[in-house]
């Protein structure tokens, strides 16, 4: 049976970024090259899934996030390029994360979902976000297909306001972080399918 997170994970390692916002990655990075940008919206959709650390960066998460938002919710993706050193050279966090095209579609977007990737060997998605029954209902959905979704002790509480999923109309959103050992089973379509009903059934009402 799946668990919502009665132990605490092992402490996350701290990364520290080359670049402090966008700017100054672009002023360095060549896009189409190093990075690109993918922006697909939805006509009547309220709801954003967005991986900041896409393609190469965090491995999965594009993929992830695509099969999330489906044909029905609005899709952004940042995706690391480069055969080497992806997470290295690109790795902006969350808080800081300010790709215009990005923060564009946040200012129509009433509610963010993200989609992040985190180390372990545990077939894990870690949940946090200032949403709370959002959090409630995808940790469930999750617990029902046997996907072990921790909402609480663990490293990625996504808190901040500044956070990136909190930056929707609303100012409330929702960050799920998958393991590697959870990305690489690289079959998604039944994970995402239950989150995307779980987000749908709360706020596309």
């Amino acid at each position: 049976m799946a668990r919502i997170g009665p132990d605490r994970d092992p402490p996350r390692k701290r990364h520290r970024d080359r670049y402090a916002s966008f700017a100054e990655l672009a002023a360095t990075e060549r896009e189409g090259v190093d990075y690109r940008v993918l922006v697909r919206e939805v006509e009547g959709a309220s709801i954003a899934v967005v991986t900041p650390h896409g393609g190469g960066i965090e491995r999965g998460t594009t993929q992830i996030a695509r099969a999330i938002a489906g044909d029905v919710l609005h899709l952004y993706a940042f995706e690391g390029l480069k055969t080497r050193g992806n997470f290295d050279a690109l790795h902006i966090t969350s808080r800081r994360f300010d790709e215009p095209r990005c923060l564009d579609l946040l200012a129509r977007s009433e509610t963010v979902l993200t989609v992040h990737g985190c180390v372990g060997i545990h077939e894990r998605v870690y949940i946090g976000g200032l949403h709370e029954e959002l959090k409630r209902r995808i940790a469930h959905a999750l617990a029902s297909i046997g996907v072990d979704a921790w909402l609480a002790n663990h490293d990625f509480p996504a808190l901040d306001p500044e956070n990136i999923c909190n930056r929707g109309r609303c100012g409330r959103g929702v960050q799920l972080e998958f393991t590697t050992g959870l990305r690489r089973l690289m079959q998604y379509g039944h994970l995402a399918t239950s989150i995307r009903a779980a987000v749908l059934g709360a706020l596309d009402r």
